[in-house]
């Protein structure tokens, strides 16, 4: 199989974080060709030198490369079983998306079949990483299709994390999610506890935040009165927590995770505990 030169870029999935991504890569000096399935999330490219395809079909036919960055699982297969077919032999498509590890390593199978090159890529960071650049990408494929697409990824990311085979991206972002949920309960009830024992909450919030007990979570659960000013977060949370479950058939190690998550995840989401 040939493999293209990437200089003509696609990206599908304009939103919070994809759309930041997108112009990063343009800033870059990239071609790129987009398309969305809502016009409005192409107005803000209405002055830039993007391109527009009509349809996924037509996007496919001009890039070596394409991003994907929607919501879920039935997008992504939705979108790429759109995709695969109408890209040329030796080009590639990255999911940035945060989905199940076995549907990557499925549609890099029909990929793969048709002389396309697919690999997993999730993000940590937000919008406001992808704006800066300063993006974690963690990476998921051979070395060599990893090699090919780096300088893309750097693009919008300083941070390039190979972790193996095709999936090992999504399963690495799950696992780090979940830990990230199970951060915040923690947090959540070691605030509690300091309350509860009449410390100075501020007092309390900066001794932690110098100290051996520091951590993300723990900043973030600070800035809260309630855990449900966390809903969003927490709705995208519990995705994963359930995610990671399908893909590690209940490992032990997943189900500690998963029950000191919920604890938090249940409060952030109106749920009784």
């Amino acid at each position: 199989m040939q493999e293209t030169t990437m200089q003509t870029l696609g990206f599908i999935g304009l939103g919070s974080q994809g759309a930041p991504m997108a112009r990063r890569m343009m800033a870059a000096g990239y071609e790129l060709v987009l398309w969305a399935r809502r016009p409005q999330s192409l107005e803000p490219f209405a002055n830039s030198a993007a391109q527009y395809a009509e349809d996924i079909n037509a996007l496919a036919q001009q890039v070596d490369y394409c991003g994907l960055c929607v919501v879920d699982d039935d997008g992504v297969r939705e979108i790429c079983e759109q995709l695969i077919p109408a890209m040329r032999p030796g080009t590639c498509i990255v999911v940035h998306s945060t989905v199940t590890p076995a549907l990557c390593q499925e549609l890099a199978g029909t990929a793969q079949a048709r002389g396309v090159t697919l690999l997993d890529a999730p993000v940590s960071g937000g919008g406001t990483a992808a704006a800066a650049g300063t993006l974690t990408v963690m990476l998921g494929g051979t070395e060599a299709a990893v090699e090919r697409v780096r300088p893309i990824q750097q693009a919008f990311s300083n941070d390039i994390i190979h972790l193996g085979a095709v999936g090992s991206g999504q399963q690495a972002k799950l696992v780090n999610n979940n830990l990230m949920a199970a951060n915040l309960a923690l947090a959540h009830h070691a605030l509690q506890l300091a309350d509860a024992l009449g410390m100075a909450r501020e007092e309390f919030i900066r001794l932690v935040q110098g100290s051996s007990g520091r951590s993300f979570a723990f900043e973030v659960c600070a800035r809260m009165t309630t855990p449900t000013e966390f809903q969003h977060g927490a709705n995208l949370l519990a995705k994963d927590v359930r995610l990671l479950g399908e893909s590690s058939n209940d490992h032990v190690s997943y189900a500690t995770l998963r029950d000191v998550a919920n604890g938090f995840l249940q409060l952030a989401l109106h749920h009784e505990t």
